[in-house]
């Protein structure tokens, strides 16, 4: 057991010391700037469940880009939709196919069809890129013409800036937000800075025809499908870039049983991935003809699934306690101060992790100061919470189901706090 737990301790340590150094670099380094810039002919792709109460607003914010809308067409795939999603989608100028299938479920298969669609009516090479959107998204104006400066650079997929619709509606939505402004501003960030590949991460990403060709379509169907989307093109040879300055905001669960089951859908998707392109990654660190080693050092400690140490660890300091029954008072509260101060480092580690985000995207944080700064001190509960739900998804079957979203919010009035 101290033998387990000291490998998987150090696996830990290394893990977590390349994401500090990612922190100073993303403190010390400027976020790179775009310049290049021609004109691409794009499609917006966006999967949408019945979502009829929000799809007209990523429409409309999508219809507002300074881009030219010339160049810019929009599709709707109103999948298995029992509500108005289609025509809401279809009067606010989008291109809509309707899909049922009961059988095929999930964000994956329903790209695919839209992109089957597309090779039918139009062909892969009437589009330079195709963007990626859930329905619940809303674009800054500039979005396009920001990650067209990036596409326009050489990179094949581009992934942005993460920002949320309802930071500060609660301790959980706050927590959602601030991971994900951590993910942006001091991750990906600090991979484009780096030269190396950065991750996609659910939505507010693009690729380019090339990418579309190669795969004949969207062939990604695990449970973290977008996870599986950059573990496959990092293994193929590509390098995916960040653009800092194209922002877009999400809409986060408000409730811990949706988080619960959407977390515990990614926890195990992570499981998956680890299964399917592990070994693959871990091959590419020594063995890439493609040179972009480094990608797969990190792609690789992205995908191990944490909560095998967090177990571990725990196990270790339970161990430690049952052997210190028999030994007396002593070694039992010896045994209880470590296990508190295994409990008060992770709380100190994610409260260093938000404080840094905090004040470098304060800015950006769309909430009232006293929710930016009170959410702070929730933020290492929520993080915390990983455990008890990656430890449920190594048993349990999992899979996908739609999430519902109500916040009906204009870029305007996603801004208007104080």
């Amino acid at each position: 057991m101290q033998i387990l737990f000291s490998i998987l301790s150090t696996l830990a340590t290394i893990i977590f010391s390349y994401q500090i150094f990612y922190l100073f670099v993303g403190l010390i380094c400027k976020p790179k700037v775009f310049t290049k810039s021609e004109q691409h002919r794009y499609a917006v792709l966006i999967s949408a469940r019945n979502e009829e109460s929000v799809i007209a607003h990523l429409i409309n914010s999508i219809r507002s880009q300074t881009y030219p809308t010339e160049l810019v067409d929009v599709y709707v795939v109103a999948d298995n939709c029992t509500d108005k999603t289609a025509e809401i989608a279809k009067n606010s100028g989008a291109i809509v196919y309707e899909r049922f299938d009961k059988k095929h479920i999930g964000k994956g298969y329903a790209l695919d069809h839209l992109l089957k669609k597309i090779k039918e009516t139009k062909g892969y090479d009437f589009y330079d890129g195709f963007f990626v959107f859930d329905a619940d998204n809303i674009l800054e104006p500039d979005y396009i013409e920001q990650m067209n400066k990036a596409f326009s650079s050489g990179y094949d997929i581009v992934t942005s800036y993460r920002n949320s619709k309802n930071y500060d509606t609660n301790w959980i939505t706050a927590g959602y937000a601030l991971w994900f402004l951590r993910e942006s501003r001091y991750m990906n960030n600090s991979r484009q800075i780096l030269n190396t590949s950065s991750i996609v991460a659910g939505t507010g990403f693009m690729f380019s025809k090339k990418v579309l060709k190669n795969s004949d379509g969207w062939i990604w169907h695990l449970l973290s499908e977008d996870t599986q989307f950059t573990a496959h093109h990092i293994i193929e040879g590509y390098k995916a870039g960040y653009c800092h300055k194209a922002m877009f905001y999400d809409e986060q669960p408000d409730s811990f049983s949706l988080s619960w089951k959407q977390r515990l859908r990614w926890a195990r998707g992570s499981l998956q991935i680890f299964r399917y392109y592990g070994w693959r990654l871990f091959k590419g660190i020594f063995k890439n003809k493609h040179k972009n080693r480094f990608s797969h050092v990190d792609q690789f400690f992205m995908t191990i699934p944490m909560i095998f140490m967090m177990m571990a660890a725990i196990l270790g300091l339970i161990y430690s306690f049952i052997i210190a029954i028999p030994q007396g008072s002593a070694a039992i509260i010896e045994s209880l101060l470590g296990m508190a101060g295994f409990v008060g480092g992770m709380y100190m580690t994610f409260f260093l992790m938000g404080i840094v985000s905090i004040i470098t995207e304060w800015k950006y944080i769309n909430s009232t100061k006293f929710k930016k700064i009170f959410y702070l001190f929730t933020f290492p509960l929520f993080m915390m919470t990983w455990i008890p739900i990656g430890l449920v998804a190594v048993f349990k079957k999992v899979e996908w189901f739609p999430i519902q979203h109500n916040v009906i919010k204009n870029i305007d009035e996603i801004k208007n706090k104080k």
